[in-house]
Formats: structure tokens, sequence, C-alpha cells
């Protein structure tokens, strides 16, 4: 008889609150360097000239639409160097949305972590079927309009 079998499965221990801050801390500090040298990168690179080493857009390579994050990398870019009305015009719903709604989870995750609480968003299905069809009606707006 197997040790799992005479006393039942084992449940993994829940964790404390030092565990969770230092987790919190330690991915925090590996997504900010991982950020900063993206903008570093990018800080340099300019995305509207052709010929840049940046990563290009699977979907659009492959169907030649522009999908719903299509521009963030323009945007990101001009958003660094000062430019907001040209961000804007890269990708209206990705900095008018997206970005506040990255923001407010990043930070209630950073104030739950460092509090010592596990803090997991979850999206309802309603909440889904919001941010599918926000992304839809965008895509297909920006498509028709070009």
């Amino acid at each position: 008889m197997s040790t799992e079998e005479s006393w039942g499965p084992v449940e993994p221990a829940a964790p404390t609150g030092a565990s969770v801050r230092r987790r919190t801390l330690r991915q925090a500090s590996i997504a900010l360097g991982t950020v900063a040298a993206a903008a570093v990168y990018l800080w340099h690179t300019d995305p509207h000239q052709p010929g840049q080493l940046l990563i290009p857009c699977p979907f659009k390579w492959a169907t030649g639409l522009l999908c719903p994050l299509c521009g963030g990398t323009r945007m990101a870019y001009d958003l660094m160097h000062g430019d907001a009305v040209t961000a804007f015009h890269d990708n209206a719903v990705l900095l008018t949305l997206a970005g506040p709604a990255v923001a407010y989870a990043v930070g209630r995750w950073l104030v739950a972590g460092l509090a010592g609480r596990v803090y997991r968003p979850r999206l309802s299905a309603r909440g889904n079927a919001v941010v599918l069809g926000i992304a839809a009606v965008w895509m297909v707006a920006r498509n028709l309009v070009g």
C-alpha cells in the first residue's frame, strides 16, 4: 500500500505572506527588466521605417489584414517619444482601453502581492464576450476604413 493510499492525497501548502511577497518582487523585477530592455531597444528602432529588426504580426503576415493589436509597437514607440497623436492614430483602442485595463490589473497584482495576498484576475463570460466583441468590431472597422 502506498503512502498516498494510506494517508490520502497530499494537499499543497498554502503560500505564506512572505513567500507571496518574495515571488511578487521576483516576478515584478524580471518583468521590469524585460520591459526596460525592450524599451531601450525600441527607443533606438523606429518601427515606422521599413527594414527594422522587429517581430512582425503573424496574423497580418498570414492574412494581410490588421489584427486588433497591430500598431502596438509603433504606438509604444510614439508614446516613448512624446507623440500621443500619432500613437492614437497607430492603435486608438489599444491606447484608450487596453492600456488602462492592463495598468489597473498590474497595479492590483502588485498591491496584493506586496501585501502578501495572491491576486488572480478573473474575467467572467460576459467580460470575455465584451473584450472579444470590442476586438472584433475594432478589427473589422480598421480594415474597412484602412
